[in-house]
C-alpha cells in the first residue's frame, strides 16, 4: 500500500509522528511510507529506514501541492495535523482514503474522520497519532522499538543543558537559574558540561557565555545538522532543556532527559512526553507561583547534585 503521512510543522511535532511512520511500516514490509515534512525535518526523515521517501513543503500554492501529491499515486494518507491548504490538496488531488482527526474546518476535505478531542489530553500528542494508524488497519500493534532511532556512538561522561526556548514551549527557567544547575553539576567534578544552541540562537550562546565566564564549561552551536547534532546527543549521559524539539531529538535517540514543561494540560508533560522509554525522562512542571518554582528548582538541583 502507498501510504502518505502528513506532519508538516515544527521538530518536535514530526517527531511525535515517526512511531506511528515505524508501526506502519512494520505492519506490512510491502507498504511504501512517504512523509510530507517541513524543511527543517528533511535530513531526519531522510535518516529513518522505515521511510521510503520524503516530500518537502516549501510553501506551494494548493493546486502546485495537488499536482505534486497526485504524481505519487497514494493509496491513502494519514494526516496527524491538518490545515486547510493541506486537506484541499490532497483532496484535489484524488486521494482515495484520507484519514485524519475531526477536527477544524479541514476536515471536511477528508473521508474518515477520527474523532479524538486531542484538546482533553487524554493522552500524549504521539499517541494520538498512532491511534490514526488503527483507522487505517484495526489490528496493527502499536508497540515500536525504544529508542526508535539509535545511533551506535561511544557515551561519554557529558551532561548537556539547551537553555533555549521554543517550539510549543510555554515554561522554562532562566539563564540565571541554568547557571545555578549548571554549578551544581561542575562541583561534582565527574561530568564534562556542555552547553548547545541551535544554529539562530548566538546571541544567546554569548549572553550565557559571559554569565559562565572562567567556568570549565564547553558551548555549542548547532551548525552542521540535525543529523550531526542527534549523534552528539547519542553519546552524552543527560540533556537538560525545556520541552522543546530537542528535547524530543534526544528521546529519539536514547538519551536520558530532564526537561521543564509549564503547569498548564495543554503544555504539559501528560501531552507532550517524548517517544523515548519513560524510565529514563523527568519532567518537572513550572509553576507561575515564584515560591513553588523556587522550590522545584531546588528539587532539580539536587537531582542533578545525586548524579
Amino acid at each position: 500500500m502507498n501510504i502518505l503521512i502528513v506532519r508538516n510543522d515544527k521538530l518536535g511535532d514530526f517527531i511525535t509522528a515517526l512511531p506511528t511512520c515505524k508501526v506502519l511500516k512494520e505492519y506490512d514490509p510491502s507498504n511504501k511510507i512517504t512523509v510530507f515534512v517541513a524543511p527543517l525535518n528533511e535530513e531526519l526523515a531522510k535518516s529513518c529506514d522505515f521511510i521510503d521517501e520524503v516530500i518537502v513543503d516549501r510553501g506551494e500554492s494548493v493546486g502546485e501541492l495537488a499536482r505534486k501529491l497526485k504524481s505519487y499515486g497514494f493509496d491513502v494518507s494519514v494526516t496527524l495535523f491538518s490545515n486547510t491548504r493541506v486537506a484541499l490538496a490532497q483532496f484535489m488531488a484524488g486521494i482515495p482514503k484520507r484519514i485524519a482527526p475531526a477536527t477544524k474546518i479541514a476536515q471536511i476535505f477528508y473521508n474518515r474522520r477520527v474523532k479524538q478531542r486531542r484538546s482533553q489530553v487524554k493522552m500524549a500528542e504521539f499517541e494520538y497519532n498512532l491511534q490514526l494508524a488503527k483507522a487505517l488497519f484495526e489490528d496493527i500493534s502499536l508497540k515500536y522499538p525504544k529508542p526508535l532511532c539509535p545511533f551506535n556512538v561511544p557515551k561519554e561522561d557529558i551532561i548537556v543543558f539547551h537553555p533555549g526556548f521554543g517550539g510549543s514551549s510555554d515554561a522554562n527557567f532562566s539563564l540565571d537559574e541554568y547557571v545555578e544547575m549548571i554549578d551544581v553539576v561542575l562541583q561534582k567534578g565527574k561530568y564534562r558540561v556542555v552547553l548547545t544552541f541551535g544554529p539562530d540562537e548566538e546571541e544567546l550562546c554569548r549572553r550565557m557565555q559571559e554569565k559562565l565566564a572562567g567556568r570549565d564549561v564547553e558551548f555549542k552551536v548547532s551548525k552542521d545538522g540535525l543529523i550531526a547534532f542527534a549523534k552528539f546527543l547519542a553519546g552524552v549521559r543527560l540533556f537538560v532543556s525545556t520541552s522543546t524539539g530537542t528535547y524530543h531529538l534526544a528521546s529519539l535517540v536514547g538519551t536520558p532527559t530532564l526537561t521543564f514543561f509549564a503547569d498548564t494540560l495543554f503544555a504539559s508533560s501528560k501531552r507532550w512526553k517524548s517517544i523515548g522509554d519513560e524510565k529514563i525522562q523527568k519532567h518537572y512542571m513550572l509553576p507561575e507561583d515564584e515560591s513553588k518554582r523556587k522550590a522545584i528548582l531546588e528539587e532539580v538541583k539536587r537531582t542533578l547534585s545525586a548524579l
